[in-house]
């Protein structure tokens, strides 16, 4: 009879840990540093758009680089390039920026353990 229960409870336990186990897996992946088709495509739209956006700012591609310097330099130069070519095509004149230009974000920070407290004075007065 015990056996019975065990191969009938064999397979939700099976389906379960390896639905756990999988999980897991974007959070390997951001530890270990892998970036994802999403990630990376994601990095592409901002840095043409950034791009286009400094190029119509009037801002050298070079400080685009240096300002954005977490997002791919080759999506940042299509973005300015495409929107220099419309900015000639069109006639349209530069538009100054207002406000001053965004700060990078922070590294990821490691995360570490923290230490358990030590007991209190009362209690380690009591164990002694």
């Amino acid at each position: 009879m015990a056996k019975k229960r065990w191969t009938s409870l064999r397979m939700p336990l099976i389906a379960a840990a390896l639905l756990v186990l999988l999980s897991g897996c974007d959070a390997i992946q951001q530890q270990m540093g892998i970036e994802t088709a999403a990630k990376v495509a994601r990095d592409d739209a901002d840095g043409r758009a950034v791009g286009g956006a400094c190029r119509q700012s009037g801002r050298a591609i070079e400080d685009c680089y240096a300002i954005y310097s977490w997002l791919p330099r080759a999506s940042i130069y299509e973005g300015w390039r495409d929107m220099d070519a419309y900015m000639r095509e069109n006639k349209l004149e530069t538009i100054a920026p207002r406000l001053p230009p965004v700060q990078p974000p922070p590294p990821p920070q490691p995360k570490t353990r923290k230490k358990p407290s030590p007991a209190k004075d009362g209690a380690a007065q009591k164990a002694t």
